[in-house]
């Protein structure tokens, strides 16, 4: 599994990479505006074309960006859903021309609306941005934990967003970890990881499932409430965390860690601690 950090933006693109390596990071992920505004200025691309060419010439891979948190294409009652929607479309053009591989959005709030509405609506919006933009980067949904009127939180409810959309071989998933154990997915030993896979799987096909965000929880199992703890010090624990990143059907994929965090100290701290739980690939033949 390649290991990386949500990584700030602060001073420019340019210096996303040099934040990455003294994180040890493998891969990356970042935001290109303002998380909590919906006002934006254009790409400088001064600062593209240095960032750019810094990710060519490091080991970084794969490269994700996150929407701002604002856009919310789960309530067609709300004031600003045509609003999220070109929110979502402006940044599948900003991750191109960035280099990203991948756009993460997080699924949405329903407000007054039923959860079947919900589900219609953010099928809709996608579909709707993909109209708006037509290239190779891959949308993936982020599962919640079910706050509030959150959506996103049951994988069935996913999967009906999917089959909702046109083109779904544009759109994948991004499994959180502490949003899954928060909605009711225990991950914090080897028989609810392997039940929490299997109904992955049986719902949403592991296919889709491109990243994981490994952050632990630090509210109870199936609390309902979104709140990210350093890597085993929370409720899923390291022996959660040593079977989920070394089990056989996601060991490959990667890992980006959004822990608290007042410094690079934190970082440091949750890099070595998960690198540790990284156990040897078994080798071919092993046990015949």
């Amino acid at each position: 599994m390649r290991f990386g950090f949500h990584i700030s933006i602060a001073g420019g693109f340019s210096k996303i990479v040099e934040r990455a390596h003294v994180r040890g990071c493998e891969t990356i992920q970042f935001f290109s505006r303002n998380p909590r505004g919906w006002k934006y200025s254009p790409l400088n691309e001064k600062d593209v074309k240095a960032f750019r060419s810094s990710i060519q010439t490091s080991t970084l891979f794969p490269v994700f960006l996150h929407l701002p948190y604002l856009p919310n294409i789960a309530s067609l009652k709300t004031n600003f859903y045509n609003q999220s929607i070109h929110s979502i479309a402006t940044d599948l053009q900003r991750a191109e021309h960035l280099g990203a591989q991948y756009l993460i959005i997080h699924i949405g709030h329903r407000m007054e609306s039923s959860e079947e509405e919900a589900m219609v609506a953010v099928s809709q919006g996608i579909d709707r941005a993909f109209e708006m933009v037509k290239n190779g980067v891959i949308l993936l949904m982020e599962n919640t934990a079910g706050q509030g009127t959150e959506i996103g939180y049951q994988f069935d409810q996913i999967k009906k967003i999917i089959e909702g959309i046109h083109d779904p071989q544009r759109v994948g998933v991004c499994l959180d970890t502490a949003h899954s154990y928060e909605a009711g997915y225990d991950l914090s030993n080897k028989d609810g990881i392997e039940k929490t896979l299997e109904a992955f799987d049986k719902a949403i096909d592991l296919k889709r499932l491109h990243l994981l965000h490994l952050n632990d929880s630090k509210t109870p199992l199936g609390s309902r409430k979104d709140r990210h703890w350093h890597i085993g010090e929370g409720y899923i624990g390291l022996e959660g965390f040593r079977y989920l990143i070394n089990h056989p059907l996601i060991r490959h994929l990667p890992g980006i860690m959004e822990t608290p965090r007042k410094d690079t100290v934190e970082d440091l701290k949750n890099m070595e601690v998960i690198r540790s739980l990284v156990e040897p690939s078994p080798q071919w033949g092993e046990g015949h």
